[in-house]
């Protein structure tokens, strides 16, 4: 299979005894220079994704076909393992398996089904669970949907800032049980919450977010986390560039006089021109 060796490239992250921080990335562009800096892989969040297609807040507007079209994108863009945030998986336990399907077949290494009740309950401000039960079967569904059986599938929980650390054991403890192959979390807020939880699991874990005292990436190793997000800087970074240059142009200022633009360098080695013109040679018969 043609993404065999990305999946299998971050199924030796979670096997290993290191901790590695992914890159963010969310389109061609970004995933190519990710690449080109050695990161080991990619994370492609859900609210980046939102942003980059829709321009939308992360609320659960982004459709399946939206985010597996992107993730196809970056697939040929670059050769870089992608793990990807599929939320809820866009709807219940049948639709998390077409989930893993379409995502698979986009080239994604791996993927993460959350057990947080989306889109948001009419009248419900704070965020909700669904019941460990449900979760369960959206995990033992998105197994299911598995055709590649190198795909990593991840089960997530936001329990430990919904309910508590206890209940998020509890959902590990089962998704655990039900066959994922690793574990992510979100809302730890301790090194005494993240021993817990490493004292009763057992799968590689993956930490999304976490506070400063828990970016010792050696101590994070010892937990038995093999990825830890730092966030998604790079989209907000761009688009502060992107706006602090359309208001330069916009106000006057001479293009030859934008500060901060890509050099023709950078920008030729992220459209990969090189591989371009040697093409080009081979087969329009131009000269490189």
């Amino acid at each position: 299979m043609a993404f065999r060796s990305r999946r299998e490239k971050l199924r030796s992250i979670l096997s290993g005894s290191a901790c590695v921080h992914p890159g963010s990335v969310y389109d061609a562009i970004s995933i190519r220079i990710a690449e080109d800096l050695g990161f080991p892989l990619g994370m492609f969040g859900g609210s980046v994704a939102s942003l980059a297609v829709l321009g939308d807040p992360d609320i659960t507007l982004i459709t399946l076909t939206e985010l597996a079209e992107q993730m196809r994108r970056m697939s040929r863009a670059a050769a870089l393992p992608v793990l990807v945030d599929a939320d809820h998986g866009y709807g219940n336990a049948l639709n998390v398996r077409r989930t893993v399907q379409e995502l698979e077949t986009a080239g994604a290494a791996g993927l993460t089904i959350e057990d947080t009740l989306l889109p948001a309950a009419f009248g419900e401000a704070k965020a909700q669970l669904i019941s460990l039960e449900e979760g369960v079967g959206k995990m033992k569904a998105a197994l299911d949907g598995r055709g590649d059986p190198s795909l990593v599938i991840m089960g997530r929980t936001g329990a430990a800032s919904i309910t508590s650390i206890e209940d998020a054991i509890r959902r590990a403890k089962a998704y655990e049980a039900a066959g994922v192959d690793a574990l992510f979390f979100t809302g730890i807020k301790s090194r005494a919450e993240l021993e817990a939880i490493a004292a009763a699991t057992h799968l590689p874990i993956v930490l999304g977010g976490a506070p400063d005292e828990l970016n010792a990436i050696d101590y994070l190793a010892s937990q038995r986390v093999r990825i830890a997000l730092q966030g998604h800087a790079p989209i907000a970074a761009a688009t502060q560039a992107v706006y602090e240059t359309q208001k330069a142009l916009r106000e006057g200022t001479p293009p030859k006089n934008l500060k901060g633009l890509a050099s023709l360098d950078l920008t030729n080695r992220v459209m990969r021109e090189a591989g371009v013109k040697a093409r080009s040679a081979d087969v329009l018969g131009l000269k490189k």
